[in-house]
């Protein structure tokens, strides 16, 4: 068994300086460390238990296939707050069959967001009898 200490995602944005604002100003995520110089410097975000980098450019977008999937603990806050602050909704809050509370969002270069409430009662946070 592979003992993952820490995750990190690698996006290589069309538009860093764009992506930057995405993920710094409007979603919020703090700065874990910056390096290198000029428009294709890398940032590092915290992601909770794991770390966004935006560094580098990119000619093309992104699959579709890449998404990025958040724990937040209210959903309906995080979608006010990203409204405020410009950021479009993909799609609003929805209680999937699964259990979860899910919205989506997308950065810059469409790559999709989903951003997960993670209930009470939800067996990833209650499992009775362990």
């Amino acid at each position: 068994m592979v003992h993952v200490l820490s995750g990190r995602t690698l996006l290589h944005p069309t538009d860093p300086e764009r992506s930057r604002v995405f993920y710094g100003e409007q979603l919020g995520l703090a700065i874990h460390r910056e390096f290198g110089t000029g428009p294709e410097r890398g940032t590092v975000y915290f992601l909770g238990g794991g770390f966004v980098e935006v560094s580098g450019r990119s000619e093309s977008p992104p699959s579709p296939a890449v998404r990025l999937w958040l724990q937040v603990e209210d959903v309906a806050a995080a979608q006010d707050e990203l409204l405020g602050k410009g950021v479009e909704i993909v799609r609003p809050p929805v209680k999937e069959p699964w259990g979860l509370i899910e919205m989506w969002i997308a950065d810059p270069d469409g790559t999709r967001i989903v951003l997960v409430e993670v209930p009470a009662d939800h067996p990833l946070r209650y499992r009775p009898g362990i």
